[in-house]
């Protein structure tokens, strides 16, 4: 992952909305000096409560709408260079597909935008529409489509291109279980092939399988950066200790409630951090207790992403 793919440097944007009749003005930062970097080949996952200025961020990178202030680079050109976009396949939040023509024709009409000839055309509309699961309906119109038909075909426009980058604005919003493991599974076959993939999503989970980065965004600001381990790392880890002690010394153990669970003489204690095991392990030793198991707690990325949020 040597070669930069998106760069973008005190990247801005706000906008002005007209309140009161006209009579006032009101200023929303949407997108505060973003400074990020990814690299060929990796996922990166960018995160946010909702309004946080992911759409923002992503119609930026596409040129959709421009800075108030900062740069965009994308293959090392700035993105107001055509051929640079050339290699980007985009899926927006929710796409807004031309409802009387079929998935197929859809499909057809934008790989002709590309330049694409008639054989090449045919062979990989036939691949991606395998590929994301609409062989059925393919010749339906796409007006008929359920919301995750649509969001299958805008992923299958997205790639007609055989794009080096692609731009995924929640692309497993409108997908059910099987959509999204289908997702995932395809997200990572473009990476086995050197693609680069930026997606945003508020689905953490798919995001921890699948990113090897993540960037968590948070009222326009970018507040973390970096592949989740490390991150969680970086702060306290809990613990979670197993012990057995005489169902008479139960009610002496004087610790957070929620924390601890007693099933009979059986005793399970979660710490918030390392620091207060060496206090329990005494007070075990004290009430002639035997130590069952220690078991250092990971952080979900959901759990990283709540505390970054609420800070």
């Amino acid at each position: 992952m040597n070669n930069l793919i998106i760069k973008t440097e005190g990247l801005a944007k706000v906008f002005k909305e007209t309140t009161y009749g006209g009579l006032k003005q009101k200023t929303i930062v949407a997108l505060d000096n973003l400074h990020c970097e990814v690299f060929q080949g990796e996922v990166f996952a960018f995160l946010g409560p909702n309004g946080a200025g992911k759409t923002t961020t992503i119609k930026l990178l596409t040129r959709l709408i421009f800075p108030t202030r900062g740069r965009v680079w994308l293959f090392g050109k700035e993105n107001v260079d055509h051929t640079a976009m050339k290699k980007v396949g985009y899926l927006p939040e929710q796409p807004n597909l031309y409802g009387y023509l079929t998935g197929k024709e859809f499909l057809n009409f934008i790989a002709q935008i590309f330049g694409l000839d008639k054989q090449v055309r045919r062979k990989r509309i036939d691949v991606l529409i395998e590929r994301v699961g609409l062989s059925e309906r393919v010749m339906h119109l796409i007006r008929n489509y359920s919301r995750g038909m649509v969001q299958r075909l805008g992923l299958a426009q997205a790639l007609i291109n055989d794009p080096s980058l692609l731009i995924l604005d929640e692309p497993m919003a409108s997908l059910d279980p099987v959509g999204r493991k289908d997702f995932r599974d395809l997200i990572l076959e473009l990476k086995n092939q050197g693609k680069t993939i930026f997606f945003s999503s508020h689905i953490l989970s798919d995001a921890e399988m699948i990113a090897d980065r993540i960037g968590i965004l948070n009222r326009g600001k970018l507040v973390s950066v970096g592949k989740l381990d490390d991150l969680s790392h970086s702060q306290t880890q809990p613990v979670e200790v197993t012990f057995i002690v005489d169902s008479s010394q139960i009610s002496q153990i004087d610790l957070v409630k929620e924390n601890v669970i007693v099933q009979g003489n059986r005793v399970l204690v979660r710490l918030d951090d390392k620091e207060a095991l060496s206090s329990l392990l005494r007070q075990i030793d004290k009430w002639g207790g035997r130590l069952e198991s220690i078991i250092p707690q990971r952080k979900s990325l959901e759990d990283y992403f709540m505390t970054e949020v609420r800070k």
